[in-house]
């Protein structure tokens, strides 16, 4: 969420939106929480979001077979009763019976493998349809050919065995995949879904905690509980509004104002007062995000033999501890690996794995852009979008480090509109040199950071690097049983990331968030996301 594009937690554009209803009068309701929040660029449908904006809706309005418990990223069960496989390829999936979505209709087996099949088949262009690729029958509905039609609209490996059982065969062994199953792109879905489409995006329909109340695009998502939500998190406040912001800055001083109860982003400017301004209410602890640097790979110039010394010699030229000091106030880390330091060392974790390629030597630097040919062009523009995350700060900061690193200078920020916008053409591979991408893990394993940004057409690999060694050896660690293997193929892995740098890890990104004075019991999620059920209105 998160992954596939997550992107740390963001906010969008230049300007802010603020409703009437958002601004603590005009009927605004006690019990509702205000929370910051930024348009994501598509609809909100669980197999096509791959955004964080998009996610936190998800979050609210749906439950999985299995959920990241809020405090641990420990997996466990939800709507399933149990997911049992006797090899590792075969899995029998029973539900728990009293399910049901807010519209009163019953979550059941078939909810799911609707919900499934939808999201694999190529023709409904759901950008989460990669999540679908390890059950048997996907490549028939998910062609991989340009222009190739599916030979069947669903996948075999699925079947429903009665309303409340249904089996999976993938088409090889996975282990772990039954941990992949607290992801957005799992969900059910009702059948209003598939029977209105246009109604049901207007207004999702899920089986979480809270419905849709409405939804003005540009403006708030209005949230409320679901007094019939049959789960064990109910929801402890009344509700919650996601108010788009397109500053970060203008929400924190609206958070500041009184006017907003919740951002979880505190922009870098105000980091520096942050304990000042808010106290106990400013929240900072490690998530699972990285943010890095990636390079258009099908671009020649940047995937010529050879240019891979130039990447690493960029690498070596970013001087991590003096950025993440200086500009992000201890709200970030050095990054020594393609994860996070939150997923843990059972999650995949690993320090030190990018070895000297992400250790600041600029004498090693300029070594190695001279014997790779020099920097294509004789320079490079880091192209970002200029409406989130305070990137513009950072950026500039990592251009004057490669800069005074070479001895030249060679860099310089490109700032672009929207997230939208920039993620529209990050996408659809049209950038010309490097660019800022993050990722935010969709479940606490190696394999969401890993194979889903770098493995050959995985539903994240914006860069379109390959490398048939890395394909192999990420196979490989997806048939492992044992977490302890699966982990260690996958460090192989990482090293061949290393060695030829696709995108370079610059540092891992902590949660940050505040809040106001009306609210409390505020945590962040290891994903980074406020866990909004368990809010409370004081008093």
């Amino acid at each position: 969420m998160r992954g596939a594009w997550r992107v740390g937690s963001a906010f969008f554009a230049a300007a802010v939106v603020v409703l009437a209803a958002g601004c603590g009068g005009g009927g605004q309701d006690p019990t509702v929480i205000r929370a910051s929040w930024g348009d994501p660029p598509n609809p909100v449908e669980p197999a096509n979001t791959t955004d964080v904006q998009g996610g936190k809706v998800l979050d609210l309005v749906f439950r999985g077979l299995k959920r990241y418990n809020p405090r641990t990223a420990a997996v466990e069960n939800m709507v399933a009763e149990s997911v049992e496989s006797p090899d590792a390829r075969n899995f029998t999936v029973k539900l728990k019976p009293g399910w049901a979505f807010s519209n009163g209709e019953k979550v059941t087996a078939r909810s799911f493998v609707d919900a499934w099949n939808y999201g694999a088949l190529v023709t409904n262009r759901q950008q989460g349809a990669p999540f679908f690729s390890y059950v048997e029958g996907y490549e028939e509905v998910h062609p991989e050919g340009a222009g190739e039609k599916p030979t069947a609209r669903t996948m075999r490996g699925l079947r429903v065995r009665d309303e409340l059982t249904f089996t999976v065969r993938l088409n090889k062994k996975f282990g772990l995949w039954p941990d992949m199953l607290g992801y957005n792109a799992f969900m059910p879905l009702p059948r209003l879904f598939f029977t209105d489409h246009d109604a049901w995006l207007a207004k999702p329909v899920g089986n979480g905690p809270y419905a849709v109340q409405s939804y003005a695009k540009g403006g708030v998502m209005r949230l409320r509980r679901w007094g019939k939500y049959p789960g064990p998190d109910r929801a402890r406040n009344g509700g919650v509004d996601l108010q788009v912001y397109t500053d970060n800055d203008t929400a924190y001083t609206d958070l500041m104002a009184g006017n907003l109860d919740l951002v979880d982003d505190v922009p870098a400017p105000q980091l520096k007062h942050v304990h000042k301004d808010l106290g106990g209410r400013y929240i900072n602890q490690p998530a699972g995000i990285i943010q890095t640097l990636s390079f258009p790979m099908y671009d020649e110039k940047w995937s010529r033999a050879g240019v891979e010394k130039v990447r690493r010699g960029i690498s070596m030229a970013v001087n991590r501890p003096a950025i993440t000091r200086q500009i992000f106030r201890g709200t970030r880390t050095p990054a020594t690996d393609w994860t996070a330091m939150a997923l843990g060392e059972h999650g995949g974790y690993q320090a030190g794995l990018c070895g000297d390629a992400c250790t600041y030597d600029p004498v090693g630097a300029r070594k190695l852009v001279a014997e790779g040919g020099g920097i294509p062009g004789g320079s490079m523009k880091v192209t970002y979008n200029a409406d989130t995350g305070s990137h513009k700060l950072w950026v500039d900061a990592l251009c004057n480090s490669v800069n005074k690193a070479l001895g030249r200078h060679v860099c310089d920020g490109a700032p672009m509109g929207t997230f939208a916008d920039y993620r529209t053409k990050v996408t659809g591979k049209k950038m010309s040199g490097p660019y800022r991408a993050g990722w935010q893990m969709d479940y606490p394993l190696i394999q969401t950071f890993v194979q889903s940004q770098y493995f050959t057409g995985a539903s994240s690999n914006d860069s379109g690097w390959s490398n048939k060694e890395f394909d192999g050896l990420v196979s490989r660690a997806n048939a492992e049983s044992e977490q302890r293997q699966v982990n260690e193929t996958y460090h192989r892995a990482e090293r061949i990331l290393a060695r030829e740098m696709p995108a370079i890890p610059l540092w891992y990104q902590n949660g940050s968030g505040g809040y106001g004075e009306r609210i409390e019991n505020v945590a962040l999620n290891p994903f980074s996301v406020p866990v909004y059920d368990e809010i409370e209105i004081k008093g």
